[in-house]
């Protein structure tokens, strides 16, 4: 592998991150400063906490960690869809998120155990 652009990890969270910037600009002008900022924060954090851990990549536990911290900011993100799903039914987008979010938790948690199982750089 070259680089953290083709980890599937990182082209998802950055795929999703894109949708959620555009979706929280729909907001009511008042939101698009709270819960917007919010959750543009938190998924934006995902895809730069895989690229920076990938920077750590040679110490194998330094790596994890920063995965960890992208599962972290992934399930922060559910979080705020979730809440944003109940305050706001009309925007039928963030609903849409969810299981795409749900998907990429997975395949977080799956990287990061083969990490630990298998990583040797």
């Amino acid at each position: 592998m070259s680089g953290y652009k083709e980890l599937d990890i990182y082209r998802i969270a950055f795929d999703l991150s894109i949708k959620v910037h555009h979706i929280s600009l729909k907001l009511p002008q008042f939101e698009i400063f709270e819960q917007g900022s919010q959750i543009r924060r938190s998924s934006k954090s995902i895809k730069d906490t895989i690229s920076e851990g990938y920077g750590r990549r040679r110490y194998k536990a330094e790596y994890i960690r920063y995965l960890i911290y992208a599962q972290a900011s992934c399930d922060e993100t559910l979080n705020h869809l979730e809440s944003l799903v109940v305050l706001y039914p009309a925007i039928s987008e963030f609903s849409i998120l969810i299981p795409e979010y749900i998907i990429l938790s997975k395949k977080i948690n799956n990287y990061i155990l083969w990490v630990e199982n298998n990583w040797n750089v």
